[in-house]
């Protein structure tokens, strides 16, 4: 994983994202949506209504990034709440990523080793 700067806020959009947008539209959505700024360092998630698919946008500085993550198997844990963003730990971020429930780290799969 990247390090992330000390610092730096995470914040999870809650509700579903078109997966289609891009680092544009998301940046949007983190201005019009979350009333935060895009460009200001910190990390915004956004997640898929399958629940399988996650997007991270970040600026760092220097350039803006955007990851994306499937995962394999299960889903993603999201905050119910329909509209808004939730505030989480840069290691929250770190277990969110890996697949495992943020809230009350546990692993919840491995994928097994080919051959």
């Amino acid at each position: 994983m990247i390090p992330i700067p000390t610092g730096v806020r995470v914040w999870l959009a809650t509700g579903h994202t078109d997966m289609r947008c891009g680092f544009p539209s998301l940046a949007l959505r983190v201005q019009e949506i979350l009333k935060k700024d895009p460009l200001s360092g910190h990390i915004f998630c956004f997640r898929g209504k399958r629940g399988d698919l996650l997007k991270v946008i970040w600026h760092d500085g220097q350039g803006s990034c955007l990851f994306t993550r499937r995962l394999e198997r299960g889903r993603y844990i999201w905050p119910s709440l329909a509209d808004g963003s939730v505030t989480i730990s840069t290691a929250q971020l770190s277990y969110l990523l890996s697949g495992i429930d943020w809230r009350n780290p546990q692993e919840t799969w491995r994928p097994t080793r080919v051959g």
